[in-house]
């Protein structure tokens, strides 16, 4: 019998956080997207999994990731929402900027100040993103990591989990990079766009490379915080994870 070891639950969570001090230390407040986006993922496919004694079908992951990231997209808008006004009001005049002393202190403002809804605005953008990102990332890493193994070529170690994360990084970046290009678009707008659905008009009419302009440096900033998430995920499975008989 061999031992086998299992992610626990707020490993994931963890892991991004350790990414997120590598690579962008602002993004440690929306520890809430990832930590959930993990913590189902993982724990519904190693449930299912042991179940089925055998990987999940890829189709299956997918499904699980869109579900997992939608989720952690919506429970992470208010603090994504915070984060972008804090990081904005350095740019504002002096008699216009919120000051939030921290991370929870903007939370509480803005729900005493504007409301419960105004939290979540901009949910149904963050979600969708959330639900791309984690296919992306969760999904390819996992699919990436079992066709490197099933090739006999190289074992479970760094290099798989580095080769593996770069992969599912570049899935990542090329499957939000639209979504991004409409987001920027209409947070920039002056008018000219009356929703989502009429960027998505106007782009496309520039052509379908409209909507991956700026892709090298959104990768640049997305694959080196894949890799380093992944990578410590595995270290903290491999050291502390939950031990399984097999």
């Amino acid at each position: 019998m061999t031992d086998k070891r299992m992610s626990r639950w707020y490993f994931g969570g963890l892991a991004s956080c350790g990414a997120a001090c590598c690579t962008h230390p602002l993004d440690l407040i929306k520890m809430s997207y990832s930590l959930t986006r993990f913590a189902i993922y993982e724990t519904v496919r190693d449930m299912l999994s042991s179940s089925n004694q055998g990987p999940m079908p890829f189709y299956q992951k997918v499904l699980l990731g869109a579900f997992g990231g939608f989720t952690g997209g919506f429970i992470g808008t208010p603090a994504d929402m915070v984060n972008v006004r804090m990081q904005n009001d350095v740019k504002l005049p002096p008699e216009l900027r919120r000051n939030y002393k921290h991370a929870v202190d903007g939370l509480f403002r803005v729900f005493r100040e504007e409301g419960v809804r105004k939290l979540f605005s901009g949910a149904t953008m963050a979600s969708s993103r959330g639900a791309l990102v984690t296919v992306g990332q969760l999904a390819c890493y996992d699919q990436a990591k079992q066709l490197v193994l099933s090739s006999g070529f190289m074992g479970d170690n760094i290099l798989t989990h580095f080769l593996s994360s770069f992969i599912a990084g570049g899935c990542a970046t090329f499957l939000c990079q639209p979504l991004d290009v409409m987001k920027t678009r209409l947070m920039n707008s002056k008018g000219e766009y009356s929703g989502v659905i009429h960027c998505l008009r106007m782009t496309a009419k520039e052509g379908p490379m409209a909507f991956y302009k700026g892709l090298v440096p959104a990768g640049i900033r997305l694959i080196p915080h894949t890799v380093l998430t992944f990578i410590f995920l595995e270290q903290l499975k491999n050291n502390f994870g939950i031990v399984v008989i097999s």
